[in-house]
């Protein structure tokens, strides 16, 4: 008989409700959810596939373990023995940083991802972390570190109430929103404009976001730094720094204004491709506004100055007023997160509190640079080559050692290189810079363990693959994404369909995966989210703010409801949190089973202002200029040297060559959903972009090939002409490169594409933030030769 269910889209940020059509245990189709309390019905292509993603036949149904070079299907029992037996060795011989932990982008989408990978970290004891976020958003991290305390509190623009939208390195009508979570972000761009407000784009595309836009800026790939310190620069000299209610809540405010002192419209002029004028007119518009805000992304993350360009798009928030106010950049309040606390001093934010072992590069928020992993694989103890290809050593006052890269023993990973990797959800390969060394590197570890539904191009060099249902078999409560809603809500949806037989609950295979990295093989599964509620409540009765504070926690823990563990963990995160019933204290409050008789969702409001509680600063205020981005500043200072004059060919780079950015597809997202028929084809291909000048004077013709070199490699792509990209700047969308032997991907590897991060020697980062620079970099692009074609 057939049926409908509801279920939270976990294919992109927006986290849209929709309505499944389901048939047995078949998803037969698929629409927007008209009553949820977020998305209101919005559905994008990506959504409308969740039915031909659960079906997909190359979808790994039964666990695969290496057996004399083959990976051959196992019960689970099989593999859980193969991952205990093969990642304790390689603890007791060479200690737990010789385990590496690499965690990619659809840990986020699933709630398996939020709950256990903590506990794996915490269990191993591992420092040797690597995750997607260096790949993508950890400058906005270590910015919101630096600048509020807490690397996790990062504004949003309030999208419904903003007068005045200045986007920077992002296409959020195509992307749906990153690090903002806004179901049917292209509507609410156009209701913008529709009651009067303004949208200005700054990108060298002209985006279908930029096309939306009132005004289009197409500045040089990477200068969004330079162009964001002279408008706050104008903002001072012209008078119109104005706090508003955060007066008396921001430090450094003088510190800022002689920091940016030398970068006038007219200095940056050059270095940014745009007319000073215009760039008085963006810092003007942007100060005149009722209400406004600047919001960057990834064209603004993934640069050589990603940390201080996130950092000036919250400096220009503050001194516009704008930040912590309705209609600017806010603050979301999720449902599961902890209490609000008193306002006052907190811990800070600290930066490199230990280094990679081959390069020495800085931690950042627990993390090292996934463009890293490769040589801290390959290199030997004491091997010089992790240093020859770094980043030029570690910046000063790090108490690095000869040549700039201190030794081992000074940064608390030990002496051994990886030779473990427990890969979640990961596809670094492709993903990360340099993938033909990292695909190496892979395959001459001790053992590896994937968690992939897919035998992909990273999953293929493990020796246990622990293959996750499909997404209609699975619960669901976006944790992460609810932390950057431009509302406050709460939704939870139960699986849609029951978990097909021989399968195993993505919950259940990270609580087991834990039990056997830490020791604990063949323990009940429930203890791990025993431990962690045991934990959980033990803290929160001892915190004077809560109002469990003095209760017995198992008197807590006994009144917790759910039909497993991971329910257990949303109720008594629910109970906790910011609008919970405090177990008992708020009949009125959330708990799961409040939120089970909601299945569309609870509302909670518009956003609020949160300053000064959620700062964590060390003095209790917005520190508008952190000791390191102090320190970064004169490397910014350097890029105004060698300005390129404005116009001409090859306006992209400054010895007039050619830079690559990236694109996004609305109907992909990185490298997960190229083996979906129904999202392959159309505008979604891997295609160069070039500009139409660009190809006349370099003899390229559309739909020929071109062979595409940079530090890492050269690939060969089919050109597509267009104007939508400036002269000097050629794009190419990321996640592509299906083409290695050994993965099952039948519909991808029909139409591979080529791998952009081929490009990259990985020796590119972001100093602060330890990021890969995957956009903005110099390539060559010539008409390849015949032999070279093969």
């Amino acid at each position: 008989m057939p049926r409908t269910a509801p279920r939270i889209c976990p294919l992109c940020e927006a986290t849209c409700g929709l309505t499944l059509q389901v048939e047995g245990s078949r998803v037969t189709g698929v629409r927007g959810d008209r009553d949820d309390v977020f998305s209101r019905g919005f559905i994008c292509p990506k959504g409308a596939s969740l039915g031909s993603a659960d079906a997909d036949p190359d979808r790994l149904r039964r666990p695969l373990v290496r057996r004399d070079g083959r990976l051959e299907e196992a019960t689970w029992a099989e593999a859980f023995d193969a991952v205990a037996a093969g990642i304790r060795p390689v603890v007791e011989r060479y200690g737990p940083h010789a385990v590496g932990v690499v965690l990619g982008n659809p840990n986020v989408h699933t709630m398996a991802g939020a709950l256990y990978p903590p506990l794996l970290l915490g269990g191993l004891g591992t420092r040797s972390l690597f995750t997607a976020s260096t790949l993508d958003q950890m400058p906005k991290h270590v910015s919101s570190g630096l600048l509020f305390g807490d690397a996790l509190a990062i504004p949003v623009p309030d999208l419904d109430r903003t007068d005045h939208l200045l986007v920077l390195g992002a296409n959020p009508v195509e992307s749906n929103g990153s690090l903002c979570t806004a179901p049917d972000f292209p509507g609410r761009l156009k209701a913008l404009r529709r009651r009067g407000g303004r949208l200005v784009v700054v990108d060298p595309r002209r985006t279908r976001t930029a096309k939306l836009a009132d005004r289009h800026v197409a500045i040089r790939p990477g200068a969004d730094a330079l162009l964001l310190a002279a408008m706050v620069q104008v903002l001072f000299a012209d008078g119109l720094v104005a706090l508003g209610r955060l007066d008396g809540h921001v430090t450094g405010v003088g510190q800022v204004a002689d920091a940016v002192r030398d970068f006038t419209p007219e200095a940056v002029a050059d270095a940014c491709d745009v007319p000073a004028a215009t760039v008085r007119s963006l810092a003007r518009d942007l100060a005149a506004a009722p209400s406004a805000a600047v919001y960057g992304r990834v064209g603004a993350s993934t640069v050589a100055f990603g940390t201080l360009t996130c950092w000036l798009v919250d400096v220009l928030n503050v001194l516009t007023g704008n930040l912590d106010r309705p209609g600017g950049a806010m603050f979301p309040l999720a449902a599961t997160d902890r209490a609000p606390r008193p306002a006052g001093p907190g811990k800070g934010f600290a930066l490199g509190r230990w280094r990679s072992r081959a390069s020495g590069h800085p931690e950042a928020k627990g993390e090292l640079p996934l463009a890293a992993l490769a040589e801290e694989i390959d290199t030997a103890p004491g091997g010089a080559e992790g240093a020859d290809r770094g980043s030029g050593g570690a910046p000063a006052g790090s108490g690095a050692g000869p040549g700039g890269v201190p030794g081992a023993a000074d940064r608390g990973l030990g002496a051994h290189p990886i030779r473990a990797v427990v890969c979640v959800a990961a596809n670094p390969v492709l993903s990360a810079p340099d993938g033909d060394r990292l695909d190496k590197a892979l395959a001459s570890l001790d053992f590896m363990v994937s968690v992939d539904p897919y035998l992909n191009e990273t999953a293929r060099h493990a020796h246990v693959v622990l293959p996750p249902p499909p997404p209609a078999q699975s619960a669901h409560h976006p944790f992460a994404f609810n932390s950057f809603a431009v509302r406050n809500q709460v939704r939870y949806t139960r699986a849609a369909v029951p978990l097909e037989e021989g399968r195993m609950a993505e919950t259940e295979i990270q609580a087991r995966l834990v039990l056997a990295v830490t020791g604990l093989h063949g323990a009940d599964p429930d203890a791990v989210d025993a431990a962690a509620v045991e934990r959980t409540l033990a803290r929160a009765v001892t915190e004077p703010h809560t109002r469990v504070h003095g209760r017995d926690p198992e008197e807590l823990a006994a009144q917790l409801t759910g039909d497993n563990g991971p329910e257990r963990r949303l109720d008594m995160m629910l109970r906790l949190g910011p609008y919970g019933d405090g177990f008992g204290a708020d009949p009125e409050g959330l708990s799961l089973r409040r939120l089970l008789d909601h299945p569309h969702g609870i509302d909670l409001g518009p956003l609020t202002p949160r300053v000064p509680q959620l700062l964590r600063t060390r003095s209790g205020h917005i520190e508008l200029l952190p000791g390191p981005i102090a320190d970064d500043l004169p490397r910014l200072r350097a890029a105004l040297r060698d300005a390129p004059a404005r116009g001409g060919a090859g306006t992209g780079g400054r010895d007039g060559g050619l830079v690559l950015v990236g694109r996004r597809h609305l109907r992909s997202n990185n490298s997960w959903m190229h083996n979906v028929p129904a999202l392959t084809g159309g505008s979604n291909r891997c295609t160069l972009h070039v500009h139409p000048d660009d190809a006349a004077r370099l003899g390229l013709d559309d739909g020929a090939p071109a062979l595409v070199g940079g530090a890492g490699g050269d690939i060969t792509v089919p050109v597509e002409i267009t104007d939508a990209v400036r002269p000097g700047v050629v794009s190419l969308p990321h996640g592509w490169g299906h083409d290695r032997p050994g993965t099952r991907l039948g519909v991808a590897a029909a139409d591979p594409g080529a791998n952009v991060n081929q490009l990259l020697d990985g020796t590119l980062l972001d100093p602060l933030s330890g990021t890969a620079v995957l956009n903005g970099f110099p390539v060559t692009v010539t008409s390849p030769h015949p032999a070279e074609l093969g």
